[in-house]
């Protein structure tokens, strides 16, 4: 197994994994900057930070953790998805969690799932198993793409150069869902920079969750020399679609969309 690792930049999304012979199999997904402040915050109690769905269950193992997010929002984004697959539209391919299922193996599961979605496939994420024993047994249920590699071992983080950056979660509070699922439709698919309402485009078609900067779907879609792009496939749902019809739909014409169902796109994740 590999000896521990220092990250200055960090934001990772955790799985906790109960000791407790009372709560024994229980597990908790979370984001953190500070893997070893947090799983202490959590085997102290929630008057000491930990969460309270953890607190007086304890002792928690943190076993397993994704990191190499730009970013806290796409931690976070990644963080809600994972805890609730079901309301993720980018993994409604992923069967629904089976009564006997144990919920462990179910997670792991989902992991594996987005680890090979957009936008999170775009990502240069790590697959870290902080546990020995976990990660001999389990590592081969999560299978992300060649890029991301899987590493074992601790991993310790250093404070940001820049001190506002995570500063959204820096406590490491809980979040309430609607908020996280609104920082989900912020940000550019493409570029994974934020992006601002009025320079968002969507793709025309109903499921598809693509949101991107107008300018980085056209370089995406322009061929050649074109000044102008004609038609491209979306890189979300790889549906072939006409430049003319998405700006059609961003000007806000009705001809083939309905406006209701417009608002949609960005209601969930």
């Amino acid at each position: 197994m590999e000896t521990e690792q220092i990250s200055e930049h960090f934001f990772g999304v955790y799985l906790l994994y109960c000791k407790n012979p009372n709560y024994k199999g229980k597990t908790y997904i979370g984001y953190t900057v500070n893997p070893k402040r947090r799983i202490k915050q959590h085997n102290a109690g929630k008057n000491f930070g930990g969460a309270w769905k953890t607190s007086n269950r304890g002792p928690w193992e943190m076993i397993l953790i994704v990191h190499g997010f730009p970013n806290s929002i796409c931690a976070l984004q990644f963080e809600w998805a994972w805890q609730h697959p079901e309301h993720s539209r980018r993994l409604n391919h992923v069967i629904k969690k089976k009564s006997r299922q144990r919920t462990f193996n179910y997670q792991l599961m989902v992991l594996s799932a987005m680890l090979n979605v957009v936008p999170w496939v775009r990502l240069p994420l790590i697959l870290r198993w902080l546990d020995d024993d976990f990660g001999r047994e389990y590592s081969s249920w999560v299978r992300p793409p060649l890029h991301m590699p899987i590493a074992y071992g601790k991993i310790t983080s250093k404070p940001l150069k820049n001190a506002h950056e995570g500063s959204q979660k820096s406590k490491e509070m809980e979040i309430p869902v609607n908020k996280v699922t609104n920082m989900d439709e912020t940000y550019c698919q493409i570029c994974l920079s934020m992006v601002e309402e009025e320079d968002a485009i969507t793709c025309v078609e109903p499921n598809c969750s693509l949101i991107s900067h107008l300018i980085c779907l056209a370089e995406h879609f322009r061929k050649d020399d074109m000044i102008l792009p004609i038609e491209g496939c979306c890189p979300a749902c790889n549906v072939d679609i006409l430049w003319g019809d998405l700006i059609r739909k961003k000007l806000g014409c009705t001809m083939h969309f309905d406006e209701e169902n417009d608002e949609s796109y960005f209601s969930d994740i």
